[in-house]
């Protein structure tokens, strides 16, 4: 869904319950459908987190306007200051032909995709988050003759896919884009912003008394739990998992249980589970009356699905 207002734009943001795509204003020469004639439009994509949340971004702007794009200080937003990262934010605001969209997947929805049965893999959400940026700004009527992206995965592959499914834009997949192209700086900046939003200003919608804030931009710390980054590599990400667990529950919605980080703390810290349908276990006789053919609950065939996971 798309919201009116950029929810990391509100004091406070609003709980990420759930995935979602917002979408900056185009300029009134958009009408909402492309058209033969129309100018180009040349798009950046890039990503910030693998993990709680994910945000992937596009940048986009007439090519015309590309001479201007060069000299606005886009770059891999990793490389450069928190400031400098806001005041290019704010740049999307006072240059109505740079516009924006962003796709931020809530850790509870990267979860669910990854712990299916048949699971959805993080980098299959990352490409099915790109294909709907571009396929969204085509839908708006913007048109799109050139799209770069940070490579997921194998360059070449991902840029084969991506013209398949839109042969009428030049593609251009490869790694460290956000470096090498301004437009996908632009994106880069879009997505580490909003990712940072979230993760410092994480507003906890299982405790509303929790102190709001988290360390800031800049690394000082703040007057909430020090969460850190979210990256395994960060002691302080590190140390907040550990002390943040339930053995019965785990952890609150801020923390993606699919994360492999968090399966081997979940393993040595949490209590087991067992459920009575798992076929690695002792038949499970007695228990509401089991079936004689396979040791399933009887109530399983009653309501006809075969195990707890499908419930």
């Amino acid at each position: 869904m798309a919201h009116h207002i950029d929810p990391v734009n509100l004091t406070p943001i609003p709980p990420l319950l759930d995935s979602y795509t917002y979408h900056s204003k185009l300029p009134d020469s958009i009408d909402g459908q492309v058209k033969d004639g129309d100018e180009g439009w040349m798009m950046g994509i890039d990503e910030a987190g693998r993990g709680r949340p994910m945000v992937y971004a596009a940048a986009y702007c007439p090519i015309s306007f590309k001479s201007t794009l060069e000299e606005m200080g886009f770059d891999d937003s990793k490389a450069l200051s928190a400031d400098t990262r806001q005041s290019l934010w704010e740049s999307f605001d006072v240059n109505p032909e740079l516009c924006y969209s962003s796709s931020s997947l809530s850790p509870q929805a990267i979860s669910a995709g990854m712990l299916r049965r048949i699971p959805i893999n993080l980098n299959r959400q990352a490409e099915d988050a790109t294909v709907g940026l571009i396929k969204d700004a085509l839908d708006r009527g913007i048109n799109i003759k050139e799209c770069f992206v940070d490579a997921l995965g194998p360059a070449p592959q991902w840029q084969a896919r991506l013209t398949a499914i839109f042969p009428s834009i030049s593609f251009t997949v490869c790694p460290k884009a956000d470096s090498l192209f301004k437009i996908v700086g632009a994106a880069s900046i879009v997505a580490k912003v909003t990712r940072d939003r979230y993760v410092h200003g994480w507003v906890d919608p299982e405790d509303e008394d929790m102190p709001k804030g988290d360390i800031d931009i800049d690394g000082e710390e703040g007057v909430g739990i020090g969460r850190g980054s979210g990256y395994p590599s960060d002691p302080k990400t590190q140390a907040f998992l550990k002390e943040s667990i339930d053995p019965i529950f785990g952890y609150k919605g801020i923390v993606r249980f699919s994360w492999a980080t968090v399966k081997v703390l979940l393993d040595k810290q949490g209590v087991e589970c067992k459920w009575i349908d798992d076929n690695t276990q002792p038949s499970t006789a007695g228990w509401f009356g089991a079936d004689a053919d396979n040791g399933r609950p009887k109530i399983w065939r009653d309501i006809g699905v075969s195990g707890v996971g499908e419930l």
